[in-house]
């Protein structure tokens, strides 16, 4: 990623605004140097990753106090960096974790669990709990333009929440994206760009869009924010199973920071004496045909080998992950593990997911169940776990991944004989 992410033209410390939410300053991950505020991603120093830096000091809520808040991600306010009120997206996130007896006896372990961001508000992905942490971070910056470099599903959250806070929207998709996404994200009426080229052409070209133009693009100058709306993932998950740790959580990887993120979430809440149990194995998912973050927990080493995506699973196909060598970290040290699916196998976890769990999931979901198949036929997956697999998106968006696979469907007459012909064949 450019350096030149550090230069921000029009916003390049906290305002001063009391109406505006207050940011959290930053830290990088890697040299420990320390930012006020600002739309930057990368450190100055040494290039490494920003993430937000939280009072040790800070007052921590109790159990109690977080379940007598609104059901949305800013219950867990205290972990996220907009340190004022928000002003944004104030009801996404709380989304159901359902119990499948059935699919956990497909996977032979104790019992499965399935977070179903399918259903989130307000488009139906995981991309909305961590767009409304950057629209909060843009509105703290007094940003009026928004917008990302994506695969589909953040395109749809970006637009969707730009337009319900009044913001005008830039949105880069590459061009041969699911009909499905790219009308989920033109109905909104941002400016919708398509580009000739994988999602990574698309990333290094907003790059430059927001070093030359002063957007706040969620995914590139806004994602040391951004980035943090994935944990609440992990502390729903926990307060939903009772405040307690799960065994083991199964998470699709595009660009690595959802499983990071999970992780990290889990740390804080163990950190602040709010949950039971050990910290869970961590296992990521991605489609054989773009697996960099596979391929490098396979072989070991710290640095990410880019690849040329050819998936079907075109929300995860990042050739060139951002946070790619973090997530192989944590899924390493949390005794986890990795695994890459064919599409084929995408396909039947789709299938399967819908089937057992009357769950309908996008091609990212189908991934997620396969892997987790894979994982237990190679006994990475006990009898005795109980595992929480994350699903991030709705089929709706992907349903010419599975049209192919479904049955012929019968078409007679409105007569009850040709019924009977059918329940007897």
């Amino acid at each position: 990623m450019s350096s030149s992410l550090a230069a921000a033209p029009r916003a390049a410390s906290a305002p001063a605004d009391p109406s505006r939410p207050e940011l959290s300053p930053l830290v990088c991950r890697r040299c420990g140097a320390r930012f006020e505020p600002r739309p930057v991603a990368v450190c100055e120093e040494c290039i490494g990753p920003l993430e937000p830096a939280y009072a040790p000091e800070r007052t921590l809520p109790t159990r109690w106090q977080i379940e007598a808040r609104p059901r949305s991600i800013w219950r867990y306010r205290e972990w996220l960096p907009i340190l004022g009120e928000p002003v944004l997206s104030l009801d996404t996130g709380f989304t159901p974790l359902l119990d499948s007896p059935a699919l956990a006896r497909a996977l032979g372990v104790r019992r499965a669990l399935v977070k179903n961001d399918a259903v989130s508000h307000p488009t139906q992905s995981f991309k909305d709990r961590v767009v409304a942490v950057a629209l909060n971070a843009a509105a703290g910056f007094g940003l009026e333009t928004v917008g990302c470099a994506s695969t589909g599903n953040l395109a749809n959250a970006v637009a969707a929440q730009a337009a319900r806070a009044g913001l005008a929207a830039w949105i880069f998709i590459p061009e041969d994206l699911e009909l499905a996404k790219i009308v989920g994200t033109a109905v909104y009426g941002p400016r919708l760009v398509r580009v000739r080229g994988t999602y990574d052409d698309v990333n290094r070209l907003c790059v430059q869009v927001a070093d030359r133009f002063g957007w706040g693009l969620v995914n590139l100058n806004l994602r040391s924010y951004y980035g943090e709306g994935s944990k609440t993932m992990a502390f729903e998950i926990a307060e939903q199973l009772g405040w307690r740790l799960p065994d083991a959580v199964i998470a699709p990887m595009a660009g690595g920071s959802l499983v990071t993120k999970l992780d990290k979430g889990f740390h804080e809440l163990a950190d602040a004496h709010l949950v039971d149990g050990a910290h869970p194995r961590m296992f990521g998912a991605q489609a054989a045909g773009c697996a960099p973050i596979v391929n490098l927990f396979e072989r070991g080493g710290d640095a990410i080998e880019p690849v040329v995506p050819r998936t079907i699973a075109r929300s995860i196909a990042i050739g060139n992950p951002a946070d790619g060598a973090f997530a192989a970290r944590a899924i390493r040290s949390s005794g986890g593990a990795a695994a890459a699916v064919t599409d084929e196998e995408l396909v039947r976890g789709i299938r399967l997911l819908a089937e057992t769990t009357g769950v309908f999931t996008e091609t990212a979901g189908g991934v997620t169940v396969a892997a987790a198949l894979k994982l237990a036929r190679e006994g990475k997956l006990r009898a005795h776990d109980e595992v929480v697999l994350c699903i991030t998106g709705n089929g709706l968006k992907t349903i010419d991944a599975v049209v192919p696979a479904l049955p012929e469907t019968p078409v007679i007459s409105a007569k009850l004989r040709e019924v009977a012909a059918l329940v007897d064949a």
